[in-house]
């Protein structure tokens, strides 16, 4: 099974520069399993698996699988067939061919078999504990996300259960889900804990509250599957009962308990003082985040990416290109009378996070607006997500020499100043007239007295939408950034937040809460943070504001899955999280069964129907695992409905 045994070539993993301590290992093409019984072999194969994480977050494919087809983005204009098959919206379904889960496939198995060699060969050298308990956390990480997706996957590469293996072998059998769980992921999960030290030993490596983290959401995850309460099928078939005994309200429990322990012990962690302060790209790598996959602007061969020039690499953050739509369509005058259309806006290094790559691969649906991010006043979230206001950059062009330009109205518009606005709704009385020169063939309309086009954000189309923000790129560097270099900002995986939402979600599952540690309790540190401004993305201007009473005296006394949802989109909405989060919940159909978009902006929008049957809830095994496996191990082996 020559996808699953192949072992993993070693990259550096980067961190921040002003670190002491660095993964900075010497690339290896291949391991070899006496490598690992060496203390610089066995941080070798780690910095191996970290570098792995790049193979998945931030990789477009695997981002588009964990958010196209959610309530959180459809496909943009320019999808190809992937994105479009991912919507589930009547223009293609994902197959064994087409689905780009399995780029989830091979990236977790390489990390598994690599995982399996460090643990059995430095376990057999004496290799210190807590570096054998990092490769546990990457095995039982790998697992935990392919039992979520795939249902039952082997534990079996052809050593044996958990065993490395190196020999090439094209048959395989699936585990069951209960069995993936209990041996391939809670035990390494829970050794991972009582092993791993509190402080990471380089910057960014794992601890034991980023095992914790794992473990209370494997608990959850796990609880909801025994529970099953919407009758979602799964695969190889087996009864919804655990080999130890458990009901589903222990694994509930037990999720309560693992994540407030790690609030109550955070280590190094906390939660940042804003929302803000979380996604600036300023301050990456932040005391918030737990895990990333990382990037950087200095070495193309440490970032796997290009650092100029056309894009590159096999670990590139291209997530943010996917949700950008093309700005630079939107052309200001340089005749205050005349019009003579020149670009507006450039993306450049000095342009800050609102400029990425324009790929318009995916478009958030109007409810994101008009229901998830209702609250666009009180609760930063909003802002600080979403670019709703793009400005003027043409002066940071060395090339351009214009004090001002002029917008819509042949009004002026200087540098910095708006170009095109987002409005919260629509006021009435926009011109959207393509015989207007303003518009310069966009979809975007103007108003009488703005030099900025404006388009509302109830009345979106797939060629036109705010931006992701958060996921913007940003370089330190004063070269020209041209728009095919990658993001060099790491790509954030864990969050000290997501304790919070996990204890709560359990809270709301029937777990015994602890004093002051209620689901209400819970949500409401996250909802008063999130009423906390510090600056205004839109505006950009500083903004010292605290709306936290508001929002805290705003949550409902009782809360239930569903605002547990809600809250978990406005916190993390684009980053990966969503499909995961809907699949656990059996909450898919019913929070994206449809969507509303407009065909162009400012028409009445649509409703677009989705057709999401329960054996979607599994994702297919890749056609190319199958291809390479004998006769025998391929019958049964897909997922039913792929077939």
């Amino acid at each position: 099974m020559q996808r699953i045994y192949k072992i993993l070539a070693l990259t550096g993993l980067v961190l921040t520069a002003s670190c002491d301590k660095i993964l900075d290992e010497t690339p290896r093409d291949r391991f070899e399993p006496g490598f690992f019984k060496t203390e610089a072999g066995v941080k070798g194969g780690l910095t191996g698996l970290y570098s792995g994480l790049r193979r998945l977050y931030g990789q477009p494919y695997y981002y588009n699988a964990t958010e196209t087809g959610t309530d959180e983005y459809t496909y943009g204009s320019q999808a190809d067939g992937n994105f479009r098959a991912a919507d589930l919206s009547g223009l293609g379904i994902p197959d064994a061919q087409n689905s780009r889960w399995d780029v989830l496939w091979n990236t977790a198995y390489a990390n598994i078999n690599s995982s399996s060699g460090i643990i059995a060969n430095g376990t057999e050298a004496n290799m210190p504990v807590s570096l054998l308990a990092e490769a546990r956390f990457f095995r039982s990480f790998s697992y935990f996300l392919l039992v979520q997706t795939f249902g039952g996957v082997p534990l079996d590469l052809g050593g044996g259960i958990l065993e490395y293996n190196t020999t090439p072998t094209i048959s395989s059998k699936r585990n069951t889900v209960p069995e993936v769980y209990t041996l391939g992921v809670f035990p390494d999960l829970i050794k991972a804990v009582a092993d791993l030290p509190d402080n990471p030993r380089v910057t960014g490596a794992i601890t034991k509250n980023v095992a914790r983290l794992t473990l209370a959401k494997a608990y959850l995850t796990y609880g909801w599957w025994l529970q099953n309460p919407n009758s979602i099928p799964t695969y190889p078939e087996v009864g919804r009962t655990d080999p130890d005994g458990h009901d589903a309200a222990w694994y509930f429990q037990k999720a309560y308990d693992t994540a407030v322990e790690g609030i109550n012990s955070p280590g190094p962690y906390a939660l940042q003082a804003t929302y803000y302060d979380v996604n600036l790209a300023q301050n990456d790598r932040n005391k918030e985040i737990m895990l990333w996959a990382d990037h950087t602007e200095a070495n193309a061969q440490y970032s796997e990416s290009n650092i100029t020039g056309w894009d590159g690499g096999n670990g590139q953050n291209q997530a943010g290109w996917m949700t950008t739509w093309y700005f630079q369509n939107i052309k200001a005058s340089s005749n205050p009378t005349t019009w003579s259309p020149v670009d507006a806006m450039f993306r450049t290094v000095q342009a800050g996070q609102s400029y990425s790559r324009p790929w318009m691969r995916m478009t958030p649906p109007i409810d994101v607006f008009t229901k998830t991010f209702s609250d666009k006043t009180q609760d930063s979230r909003f802002n600080g997500t979403f670019t709703t206001v793009y400005r003027g950059t043409w002066h940071l062009n060395t090339a351009r020499t214009e004090q001002t330009l002029y917008g819509a109205n042949f009004l002026p518009i200087s540098k910095n100043g708006k170009v095109l606005s987002f409005l919260p709704s629509d006021p009435g009385g926009i011109n959207y007239s393509t015989s207007t020169v303003f518009n310069d063939n966009t979809e975007a309309g103007f108003l009488a007295g703005r030099a900025d086009y404006v388009v509302p954000l109830d009345k979106i189309s797939r060629n036109i939408y705010p931006g992701l923000w958060k996921l913007g790129a940003y370089r330190k560097s004063t070269d020209y950034n041209d728009d095919k270099i990658a993001s060099s900002r790491p790509f954030n995986i864990l969050k000290f937040s997501e304790f919070y939402f996990v204890a709560a979600e359990a809270a709301v599952k029937g777990a015994t809460v602890r004093p002051g540690q209620s689901a209400r309790e819970l949500i409401n540190v996250i909802r008063a943070r999130a009423g906390k401004w510090k600056f205004d993305v839109a505006e950009n201007v500083a903004r010292v504001e605290d709306n936290s009473a508001a929002l805290t005296n705003a949550t409902p006394t009782v809360i239930d899955i569903n605002y547990i949802l809600d809250e978990r989109s406005r916190e993390y909405f684009g980053e990966g999280y969503r499909w995961h989060d809907l699949a656990r919940t059996q909450k898919w159909e019913e929070y994206a069964g449809s969507y509303r978009i407009s065909a162009t902006a400012g028409a009445a929008p649509t409703t677009v129907q989705r057709t999401l049957p329960k054996y979607l809830y599994l994702r297919p095994i890749p056609q190319g695992q199958i291809d390479q496996m004998d006769a025998a191990s391929k019958v049964g082996y897909q997922n039913p409905g792929y077939q």
